[in-house]
């Protein structure tokens, strides 16, 4: 198969009918042992140090694995990302632009799925074969999920390990899904955590220092059971066609649309509060107005760039926080 990179979740099910090999370049970055060397790729390229690190780590990986075709979101995603494909294109890089509609509309999302299924040479019917295929491991991950917040029995990192991964299932849909099982089956045996631990919402993009924040936040009494941006790229819920999938992920449209499942979610899983993530100079960051106004429950916004660990600042807000939800539950309980 073909390998193409992608800049964020697109419908890799048209990749996928055409022969394609998605690769999430975030994934890869990400998950370099030395992330900041991609970075100074970039930086060294001309990209201005006050620019997301996201998309500067995405130009490291592709200049340094040499990627010949990128599939980027031109609207629902990073406003960044049209210069990105155009900088790649100086280099020799084909770019394929993709949009998302403007708000949630089945009826405009099927004439963009039909668009790049003729620009990739399948068709909607092949694309919609390779979703039902692809149900069995989406649900998989909704069993994880559930696993999260209701049995307590998966950590947050590695709920947003395998959330996170399904944007492009690994490279290899079959062999995630088979090794998706097998940690199942491991996950299914384990005790569950300590009930009384602080049940945490996360919000936003993935944060650049991901991993060691799970970890801290587990180590002083704190479980993320949700989340949000993670769970929306795994595309959990069952839909009735392409069109409607890619309707109901909100991650590409207004911050209301988001809310109104962050608040559903945020409910089900009875959480004491939310971290909202926001990277440096990036757009979305001013949505944490609108998160701030509209969620009830208390709010922690935290910010990354370049710092691929907790700094020792973030940490001592992080734990003031978990104070206060501390202190609001305590009172919770004996007002009952």
């Amino acid at each position: 198969m073909n390998r193409i990179g992608i800049t964020s979740t697109v419908p890799i099910e048209v990749l996928l009918a055409a022969g394609y090999q998605p690769v999430d370049l975030n994934n890869i970055f990400i998950g370099d042992p030395q992330p900041e060397r991609l970075v100074r790729i970039a930086e060294r390229r001309g990209f201005p140090l006050n620019s997301c690190t996201w998309i500067k780590g995405i130009y490291g990986v592709v200049r340094e694995q040499q990627t010949g075709t990128v599939l980027g979101i031109t609207s629902g995603d990073c406003s960044n990302t049209l210069m990105l494909l155009e900088v790649l294109s100086l280099h020799g890089v084909q770019t394929i632009p993709f949009a998302y509609p403007s708000a949630p509309n089945t009826a405009e999302m099927a004439q963009e799925l039909a668009a790049l299924a003729m620009h990739f040479g399948t068709s909607i019917e092949a694309a919609e074969k390779v979703r039902e295929e692809l149900q069995p491991c989406r649900q998989l991950l909704a069993e994880l999920d559930r696993l999260s917040w209701q049995e307590n029995r998966v950590s947050g990192f590695e709920n947003h390990y395998w959330l996170v991964s399904a944007s492009d299932f690994n490279g290899n849909p079959q062999r995630f899904c088979a090794e998706l099982q097998d940690a199942l089956k491991t996950i299914q045996k384990r005790p569950p955590y300590p009930p009384d631990m602080l049940r945490v919402a996360f919000c936003g993009v993935p944060a650049v220092y991901g991993k060691e924040l799970y970890a801290f936040l587990e180590e002083k009494g704190a479980r993320v059971i949700f989340n949000e941006v993670q769970r929306q790229f795994a595309m959990t819920t069952p839909s009735t066609d392409l069109a409607a999938q890619y309707t109901n992920y909100t991650y590409p449209y207004a911050t209301d649309t988001r809310l109104a499942d962050i608040d559903t979610e945020c409910a089900k899983r009875r959480v004491d509060g939310v971290i909202h993530y926001v990277q440096a100079f990036c757009h979305r960051a001013i949505g944490d107005i609108v998160f701030r106004s509209r969620l009830s429950l208390p709010v922690l916004t935290i910010e990354g760039n370049a710092d691929f660990g907790l700094t020792q600042h973030l940490k001592t807000r992080l734990e003031a926080f978990l104070d206060i939800l501390a202190q609001i539950k305590l009172k919770s309980q004996t007002r009952k």
